[in-house]
């Protein structure tokens, strides 16, 4: 009997002083021929830089000019093109856009010289977001990777880390904001009631509902069944497909009637006739079945937190699902009721919306719903994207921005909330957003991620301030002006600090009355995730 063998591939070899960089691009055709002039200029600034420090770049991958860009757009594609790179060599992967992180995790497991990740440090087109969703991939995969952030790669301090890398394979970052959590004071109140509140999860356990996971490539977004069972959390896993029928059950007169809800509590929409560019009321009625549908399942499966996908596949059949999310996540919201009428669901309560199935966000969500209403305070939170950030009147000022919504109350009340078409580039068939411009006030921000296959979750408190109007605009105009932002000041972390540790495009954010409340509350939060066994980082100016 004869075989038939596989054929021996040739390793090619590395060229001296040569790094072979490549980009990691999104799914869709439409954003990364949109984005793909950006990603050309800026793979021009890393190449001039590396060329300034005596080394040349070589592209990993051509340009198709069919597609009309050069990403790579598949995972499929990212598997051949690291077939073609030397095992050895130095890798750099740029990043001025949203990329999906898997089309490169493969090759990037199996590559055995020194990884880099570099994105431009700009608004308008979300690179940082991309890089910071690539290293925490990394981070949970257990790779060995470096990262980077420069406008244009002319500046002082980008030029010595590129160097750095180059001389040594690696960059070392100032991460001394970020410390352990001390032994506790046995006697707080609130510690106490962290305790408390994690005994009674472990024991009694939640449910948080997935509508498909793995969006927009998070490798880093998924977090393993082993690990949450083991803090009394399970999955129950749904589908989108599930939903839209569920959307085909609510009738017209009960999204009406959430509608009429909206209008009376001041939300404002800002409505066209143009269903492909504009925001419609249509789209906006589609919209509040799927709030309705995501209760009624949420209550059917008996659900603690829900998380809808809606990237890809439910965005070519629905309008977004932005507005819903937004609206779960709120304690004052449209009413639902069972589908016999008797009950209404989840009364006087959010049901927590981790937004994109971000699990990391799931167990965050959770934990926060539980320990501010057990604190009697307002327990909506949310993600935001870590977009972008500036310096005004002294303080490094985030853009913390979320593709759609945001608890209304963030924004101060629906009365101070405004709803805007999702850009067409990502939503061909629209809906609304839940946006505003996030109150001044307190807040203590996190992010739950995996590494060395445990839990972890950073820590830290913040403020957000009051920028003038014309600044506020400007911020916007630099990003997504749709969308929802807040102008975040994390307290004792600088800018490359944050972008230095973060592990993941998302940070989780909510808000006290005060300071000292604030304090508090970060506190019990603190003890809560102590008790469950997972690795509890403070990072900044954190009073505990």
């Amino acid at each position: 009997m004869s075989y038939t063998l596989p054929a021996v591939r040739e390793t090619p070899s590395a060229e001296p002083r040569t790094i072979y960089s490549v980009a990691s691009g999104d799914l869709r055709l439409s954003a990364n021929t949109k984005c793909w002039p950006t990603q050309e200029a800026f793979e021009g600034d890393v190449a001039r830089a590396a060329s300034g420090l005596g080394w040349s770049v070589k592209r990993a991958h051509g340009v198709d000019p069919e597609k009309g860009h050069g990403f790579i757009d598949s995972q499929r594609l990212g598997i051949e093109v690291f077939r073609g790179i030397p095992k050895d060599a130095p890798v750099v992967v740029v990043d001025a856009v949203w990329q999906y992180s898997h089309h490169v995790l493969a090759g990037l497991r199996s590559h055995e010289g020194p990884i880099l990740i570099v994105a431009n440090w700009a608004g308008d087109f979300p690179g940082l977001v991309g890089l910071l969703n690539l290293t925490g991939s990394l981070t949970k995969a257990g790779i060995s990777y470096s990262s980077l952030w420069s406008k244009d790669f002319t500046d002082d301090w980008a030029i010595g880390k590129f160097e750095e890398w180059l001389s040594t394979g690696s960059i070392t970052h100032d991460t001394s904001h970020v410390r352990d959590l001390p032994a506790l004071d046995e006697s707080s109140e609130e510690v106490e009631l962290g305790r408390a509140l994690a005994r009674e999860l472990l024991e009694d356990k939640a449910i948080i509902g997935i509508f498909d996971e793995g969006c927009m490539g998070m490798y880093n977004a998924i977090v393993d069944d082993e690990l949450l069972n083991a803090i009394g959390i399970y999955k129950e896993r749904l589908s989108q497909s599930a939903l839209l029928a569920e959307m085909n059950r609510v009738s017209d007169d009960e999204a009406a009637a959430a509608k009429t809800w909206l209008d009376e509590a001041g939300l404002t929409f800002h409505f066209g006739e143009d269903e492909e560019t504009e925001l419609t009321p249509a789209q906006v009625h589609s919209q509040l079945k799927m709030y309705i549908a995501a209760l009624r399942m949420g209550d059917d499966f008996g659900v603690d937190a829900i998380g809808i996908q809606y990237q890809q596949g439910l965005k070519d059949m629905v309008p977004a699902s932005d507005l819903a999310e937004g609206l779960l996540n709120n304690v004052s919201r449209p009413p639902v009721r069972s589908r016999d009428g008797g009950r209404e669901l989840y009364a006087g309560a959010p049901l927590p919306h981790f937004n994109e199935v971000d699990e990391g966000v799931a167990v965050d969500a959770l934990i926060t719903n539980r320990s501010w209403t057990a604190m009697g305070l307002d327990p909506a939170n949310t993600l935001h994207d870590v977009r972008w950030g500036e310096e005004y009147d002294g303080e490094f000022v985030w853009v913390f921005e979320i593709s759609g919504s945001v608890p209304a109350s963030h924004n101060g009340g629906y009365d101070k909330s405004y709803s805007m078409r999702q850009p067409a580039m990502f939503f061909p068939l629209g809906g609304g957003t839940l946006s505003g411009v996030s109150k001044p006030g307190e807040i203590v921000w996190s992010r739950v991620f995996v590494e060395g296959g445990e839990l972890h979750v950073d820590l830290g408190r913040g403020h957000v301030v009051d920028l003038p109007a014309e600044e506020t605009q400007r911020r916007l105009d630099a990003t997504d002006p749709q969308w929802p932002i807040m102008h975040a000041v994390l307290d004792g972390v600088s800018r490359d600090q944050m972008m230095a540790r973060h592990k993941a495009n998302h940070a989780q954010v909510v808000y006290a009355p005060d300071a000292e409340t604030a304090d508090k509350a970060v506190l019990a939060k603190a003890a809560f995730f102590a008790e469950l066994g997972v690795h509890v980082h403070l990072a900044g100016d954190v009073s505990i």
